[in-house]
């Protein structure tokens, strides 16, 4: 049973869970009611970046003030950075429209705590901020090469991705593990990473959040005739995920590991997120349960072997949630999308793997290098705790 202080919260959090929901309206393909429109969606968003992903990253034990503190700022600082260099046109020209520049930096910021989740509870509050500041031109770059002709790498619209499969989860994910290989000590490898039955519930209540308002990010920016296949797309491969989590994580652990439900369950709305507005709803179905297994396989058997042998820690497995189906996801891509340029597919992919590998490195250094947090995954070192005043 929840304690009595945390209750509130749950009812809060599912309060404006369907609140949210309830103000998406149908409106007619008029420019200005297709921004309105378009603004529903990008509330829903927030809902996922704030509720979403925070309660998401609460179930370490003793972190979960500070990451819903490190969220807040990882928000805060990513959205009006992507809004202002978007509006100096230097990585491909300001947006018109204002609702779609928001969008954009919203992406950006999912991105960022994709990335974040890599390294949570090993950094101090501060460094967040210099890891948001330092994260946000690189993913703009490289959205740019891929998705806006940048350096005439790839044409504009070769590169298939509508719902950020690779440049929002894979980028986010590879960006996360090349921070982690600069900030990873080796004693900090035998760290226990704890949770408990309370802050596994509040998790689930963050993946649940995410699972509702998925379909609106991945259908955030397509052609409003598309809006209702997207969505009905992206529910279907979550429930494929889900299944097929629950199955193969009994197969591999013998019992329900709740981490695995709480994240991989969600690997369908990134899987098809590359596909999600051209995919037809078995196909659809199909990749939610590839992805599903695909990471709770990564959760179960690959994490642990990744870690040992380049000696980092993914905090939140961000490479099996997001990395290994991200990737999935834009590879798919060549076998669903009618008249796809697969070289140009691969190449975005090749590119997006460097320039997120190679600048989450040279990041990784430099936040460490302005300090080092004393005690890992303890809210204790930075948070006042009230209840001993």
């Amino acid at each position: 049973m929840l304690k009595k202080q945390y209750r509130w919260l749950m009812v809060f959090a599912i309060v404006m869970m369907l609140f949210i929901a309830s103000s998406q309206v149908c409106l007619a393909q008029d420019g200005t009611l297709v921004d309105v429109q378009k603004y529903d969606r990008s509330i829903q968003i927030m809902a996922m970046l704030l509720v979403g992903f925070g309660f998401l990253m609460v179930f370490l034990r003793k972190y979960g003030r500070s990451a819903l503190t490190a969220t807040f700022l990882l928000v805060s600082v990513a959205i009006p950075i992507y809004m202002l260099i978007d509006s100096t046109g230097i990585f491909g020209g300001a947006k018109n429209i204002e609702v779609d520049r928001f969008i954009l930096a919203e992406f950006a910021g999912a991105s960022l705590l994709i990335c974040a989740g890599a390294c949570l509870g090993r950094l101090k509050m501060y460094q967040y901020i210099v890891l948001a500041i330092l994260f946000i031109p690189f993913y703009m770059m490289n959205e740019w090469i891929l998705a806006k002709n940048g350096f005439g790498l790839i044409g504009s619209g070769a590169f298939i991705d509508t719902g950020g499969s690779i440049l929002i989860h894979a980028f986010g994910a590879l960006f996360g593990v090349g921070v982690v290989m600069a900030i990873t000590a080796k004693k900090e490898t035998g760290i226990p990473i704890e949770s408990d039955f309370t802050s596994d519930r509040f998790s689930m209540l963050g993946s649940m959040v995410l699972w509702v308002f998925w379909p609106s990010f991945c259908a955030a920016l397509v052609e409003p005739a598309l809006v209702p296949f997207t969505a009905v797309n992206v529910v279907i491969a979550l429930c494929g995920s889900t299944l097929a989590t629950y199955v193969t994580s009994v197969g591999l652990r013998h019992k329900i590991c709740i981490s695995d439900i709480a994240n991989a369950s969600l690997a369908g709305g990134v899987a098809i997120g590359a596909t999600c507005a051209s995919a037809n709803h078995p196909t659809a179905f199909l990749i939610g349960i590839l992805a599903g297994t695909l990471s709770t396989f990564g959760f179960a058997v690959i994490q642990p072997k990744i870690e040992k042998a380049f000696r980092m820690i993914d905090t939140c497995g961000v490479t099996n949630l997001h990395g290994w189906p991200g990737l999935m996801g834009g590879l798919a891509a060549i076998f669903i999308v009618p008249g796809i340029h697969v070289g140009a597919e691969l190449a975005g992919i090749g590119i997006m793997i460097i320039m997120a590998l190679i600048p989450g490195y040279i990041v990784g250094r430099i936040v460490l290098a302005s300090g080092s947090i004393k005690r890992h995954y303890d809210d204790s070192v930075e948070i006042i705790d009230v209840s001993q005043d």
